[in-house]
């Protein structure tokens, strides 16, 4: 994961819930390319046509909210969404969306869709180009590393590592 995270926006409202993310008729396969190929189906179903690797989803409050499925973060992730950016998340949602690696930040920002703005997670902040910097909530320190690790299995799998070689 790159920092600071660069991308073009797409804008959302509030009460973004999970069924829209990854409608659940999707829900019985683990392949994680129909997850993409769906992603965000149930608000904009031309959504993963349009997406590109890179691209950082903007919305207002209580994003995926709804049911805790692991799967809706992962359909974006998938999806090439590099980082979400709401005014809140749904707490599931938020700790899904650490434990498999993708980036998100609390914070309310002025943009419009299509815009390049860039997220700099170390710093907890957004920038706008023409509207400015605008402050979100920074990630605690164990969070990022997680999310730096790729996800909470590639982190264990990172410290058990560790643990084995021992110090040196």
């Amino acid at each position: 994961m790159e920092i600071p995270i660069k991308g073009r926006v797409w804008k959302f409202g509030n009460d973004i819930d999970t069924d829209v993310i990854i409608p659940g008729k999707y829900l019985r396969t683990k392949d994680m390319q129909v997850f993409a190929a769906h992603a965000m189906e149930g608000i904009d179903p031309e959504f993963s046509k349009k997406v590109k690797p890179g691209d950082i989803i903007v919305a207002g409050d209580n994003f995926g909210c709804g049911s805790s499925r692991e799967q809706a973060p992962l359909a974006l992730k998938h999806a090439g969404i590099a980082c979400v950016v709401a005014k809140s998340f749904a707490r599931i949602f938020f700790r899904n969306a650490i434990n498999v690696g993708l980036p998100l930040i609390e914070a309310y920002i002025e943009c419009e869709e299509g815009e390049e703005i860039e997220v700099d997670l170390l710093k907890g902040e957004v920038k706008v180009p023409g509207k400015g910097t605008f402050k979100g909530n920074k990630l605690p320190d164990f969070l990022l590393e997680i999310l730096t690790d790729g996800g909470l299995v590639a982190h264990r799998k990172k410290v058990q590592g560790q643990q084995k070689e021992g110090p040196v």
